[in-house]
């Protein structure tokens, strides 16, 4: 049934901007995100399911929610396993311990905006852009609690190295997660976007450089000492990821079960280092349970997870199905992959995703399933995942360090940019297109 001229379709509209205009207010609100869009996705479901109720068919609505709901648990699974990788790391102190040797080695202001922007732009492939820009802004308000002017740029440039650096790995932002478990590209066809996605980094971060001026900052000689256990840790983490690759690429299964067999790995681990922890005086009664005295405990990082996040990411697919079983998609992708042509249309979602954020607007995408070539879905990897950077409300790195750098990074300091910021990105899709278009 097309619904889209019909009152389901109105009123599923209504209810899916409704709940995102309170998505993008949430800072000025509080009301986590999850929050509207698991209620709206409900609301629309419902709606879809009380129209098909009088017809022949009412089970159809029921295989479309069994349908997006697979699709979700995937993604669910997999970013939890990253996420309790992430938290375990986090506990072991070992971002702690990255921060003080940033602190500690007398860089220079600009150095640091250097080397934090490509300790970003690297990082950000393996522990995803969020992490990354979270202990990076860590580091730079350590290093420039007296400099403003530094952390506010310093923030602008972690974002737009941490989003360019997720855009050419599975691993590094949700958007190419989703395309690589949907099976459109393989693994190492990531890759391609290498070399665009340096180009979207550096041309802004050179402009902003010399903005930074040349002094050092006053050193605070916190010396951080990783907990036991903390190196195995990556080791393990590494080895997950090697898993998830192999038994997608080589035994053809979803990557999400090679990162549930990774978390394993993780709870073994956390296990032998629970029964072999030995009290110290560094241990802090009260930490997690009473009693407690901070043995590592897997199950706490599981806690620890992004649950909002994720909780989010069920209310967007499920929404966005929602509206894709009604027609709409279907319309939108005649207008923009046939009459407009897929570049047009592939560089379009990159300006929506820094004005609507880059995961509604792939999951669109990802159910409309245009027919592209390869170097297309790659294009639109590349722009759903450095378009956001163009706005500070456009990616997760951004709103994340909104918050964290209250008053200092702010939507109107990265706005300052958006300029050189937009530059990149269209040198990165002229790049893109010149090397595998």
């Amino acid at each position: 049934m097309d619904l889209t001229a019909h009152w389901v379709g109105f009123t599923a509209i209504a209810i899916f901007v409704a709940a995102y205009l309170l998505v993008m207010a949430e800072e000025f609100t509080h009301l986590r995100k999850s929050k509207p869009v698991i209620l709206a996705a409900g609301l629309i479901w419902a709606i879809i399911a009380f129209e098909y109720s009088s017809t022949e068919s009412p089970d159809v609505v029921k295989k479309a929610v069994q349908h997006f709901l697979v699709e979700f648990s995937e993604l669910f699974l997999f970013l939890l396993t990253a996420m309790t990788y992430v938290n375990a790391m986090s506990e072991r102190r070992i971002f702690d311990r990255l921060r003080g040797k940033l602190v500690n080695n007398g860089f220079t202001y600009r150095q640091l905006f250097w080397i934090t922007g490509f300790l970003s732009f690297f990082l950000s492939p393996l522990i995803d852009n969020l992490t990354t820009a979270l202990v990076m802004c860590a580091v730079v308000l350590a290093v420039g609690k007296d400099n403003k002017q530094f952390v506010s740029i310093a923030c602008v440039n972690i974002v737009v190295a941490a989003n360019a650096g997720g855009a050419f790995s599975p691993f590094g932002d949700i958007t190419t997660l989703m395309v690589w478990q949907k099976g459109l590209l393989p693994f190492q066809a990531f890759f391609a976007l290498f070399i665009p996605s340096v180009v979207n980094f550096l041309v802004p971060a050179t402009i902003m450089s010399f903005a930074i001026k040349t002094e050092k900052p006053i050193i605070d000689g916190e010396v951080v000492e990783l907990k036991r256990g903390a190196k195995r840790i990556i080791f393990l983490f590494f080895l997950t990821i090697i898993t998830a690759v192999s038994f997608h690429s080589f035994l053809h299964l979803p990557p999400f079960l090679g990162m549930i067999t990774g978390l394993a790995y993780l709870k073994f681990f956390g296990f032998y280092l629970k029964k072999t922890h030995q009290v110290s005086a560094q241990d802090t009664p009260g930490y997690g349970q009473v009693g407690d005295v901070r043995a590592f405990d897997s199950y706490r990082e599981v806690a620890r997870a992004e649950w909002d996040t994720l909780l989010f990411f069920f209310g967007v697919i499920m929404c966005v199905g929602g509206l894709g079983f009604i027609g709409y998609l279907n319309n939108l992708s005649s207008y923009l992959y046939l009459e407009l042509g897929a570049t047009t249309a592939n560089s379009l979602v990159g300006v929506f995703s820094a004005i609507l954020d880059n995961i509604p607007i792939m999951v669109a995408v990802l159910q409309m399933n245009p027919e592209m070539p390869a170097y297309q879905w790659l294009l639109v990897t590349l722009t759903a995942g450095v378009g956001g950077s163009m706005l500070s409300i456009g990616s997760a790195a951004g709103v994340a360090l909104m918050g964290q750098a209250r008053g200092i990074y702010t939507f109107f300091t990265h706005l300052k940019w958006t300029p050189v910021i937009a530059l990149g990105y269209g040198l990165s899709i002229w790049v893109h297109l010149l090397i595998n278009g």
